[in-house]
């Protein structure tokens, strides 16, 4: 091949990688201005009266509880109890639940049996919390979640009236540190490539998203499924749970709750690529062909445009104006506006942490595509073998 035409066919197999793949994420995200609006506080009335049972993992969570459980003392009577299902922490976890327990009678704690092989220690914490409670709903909540007045009043009147079975919400992300917030936003924008934003409708079970941050469903479903066994072994139990309940028959949702529930999740870059990263893949839950085709949405739209329009403008540069790099250029330059406007769309669901201010490294997060494909990619091809404190074979 002659060297002269090497950038011209670069240019159309570059095209025939990514033309399709624009299309799909434009399929998707023309549904965003027509999804449901995020889930409202809402005062309690007196048909809620004990209706939910909350169930707390936990393990070594003493430095990340306390807004947690203050959020939980903030619900109404529609909390029935709030169970603490603690994995033999070391730490003071149990004697903070216990000093809480004392003003508000709602929170208690168990201790969960000895991991059973074949299963990982979250969903095997939610399940004996599920077993232990007996509100008609049963709410999972995260050990570093910060629960909003209303929260859970909210979110079962909106999930009753609309005749959901399951509906999980994306919080509102706290972040403090500059590395936060140039890293985090990337990672979550591989979620809303592949799925979406939160309060679109899912055509098939099998794409069903899901957030275990804030997990709310029916008790009467999850006796059907015998609660979450089904989800024993994975590190994305939430997801893998929502798709089984979902291709049962049940209705399930994914729903925006940044103004009922908020989160501080990872301290710090790197805790963010190294702990977040390990599930964002969604292995547990996907087959190896949704896992690649996600690959290639992701790389042919998120993590090549930026990189694509440097080397397009070279060619460009030296003269070489022929339509491939033309269509290039155009095709690269129109992802790399979306994925900025996307940045704007997002921004109301991030909050600075305390004492500190929005970093201006937020916008420049598209920088960190690449990194955000390449940690999918490498997440796909490993499996955990260390999850909060655990080692698994």
């Amino acid at each position: 091949m002659n060297l002269s035409a090497a950038p011209y066919f670069i240019a159309i197999a570059l095209l025939i990688l990514q033309a399709p793949a624009a299309l799909l994420l434009l399929t998707r995200l023309v549904r965003g201005p027509f999804r449901r609006p995020p889930v409202q506080p809402r005062v309690s009335t007196p048909d809620l009266l004990g209706a939910v049972s909350v169930v707390v993992p936990t393990l070594n969570e003493v430095d990340r509880l306390t807004p947690c459980l203050e959020g939980l003392k903030l619900q109404s009577y529609e909390l029935k109890e709030a169970i603490v299902v603690d994995s033999r922490s070391q730490d003071g976890t149990l004697e903070l639940v216990d000093r809480y327990s004392l003003t508000d009678p709602r929170l208690r704690h168990i201790t969960d049996p000895l991991l059973p092989k074949g299963w990982v220690g979250r969903p095997w914490a939610l399940h004996n919390g599920f077993l232990a409670g007996s509100g008609r709903w049963v709410l999972g909540i995260d050990a570093d979640t910060q629960p909003q007045a209303g929260l859970i009043a909210g979110l079962v009147t909106e999930a009753e009236a609309a005749g959901y079975d399951l509906v999980s919400l994306s919080p509102k992300f706290i972040l403090a540190q500059a590395g936060e917030w140039w890293l985090q936003p990337a990672l979550l924008m591989t979620l809303i490539y592949r799925f979406g934003a939160a309060g679109e409708r899912n055509s098939a079970p099998s794409r069903v998203m899901a957030n275990g941050q804030c997990f709310l469903c029916r008790r009467s479903v999850l006796e059907k499924i015998d609660g979450y066994t089904s989800a024993a072994d994975s590190f994305c139990d939430d997801v893998t749970l929502a798709r089984k309940i979902a291709a049962a028959g049940y209705k399930v949702g994914f729903w925006d709750g940044s103004k009922v529930i908020k989160v501080r999740m990872y301290i710090g870059m790197a805790e963010t690529w190294r702990e977040w990263g390990r599930s964002l893949d969604l292995k547990d839950a996907s087959t190896p062909g949704q896992i690649w085709g996600d690959l290639w949405l992701l790389g042919a739209t998120q993590g090549l445009p930026l990189l694509v329009m440097v080397l397009a403008g070279i060619a460009w540069g030296l003269g070489d104006r022929s339509l491939p790099i033309q269509a290039l250029l155009g095709l690269n330059g129109g992802l790399l506006l979306i994925r900025w406007a996307l940045l704007l769309a997002i921004l109301p669901t991030y909050e600075a942490a305390p004492d500190t201010q929005m970093s201006w490294t937020f916008w420049f997060s598209p920088l960190a595509d690449p990194a955000a494909w390449y940690r999918i990619w490498l997440s796909s091809q490993n499996s955990p073998k260390e999850w909060r404190g655990r080692t698994y074979d």
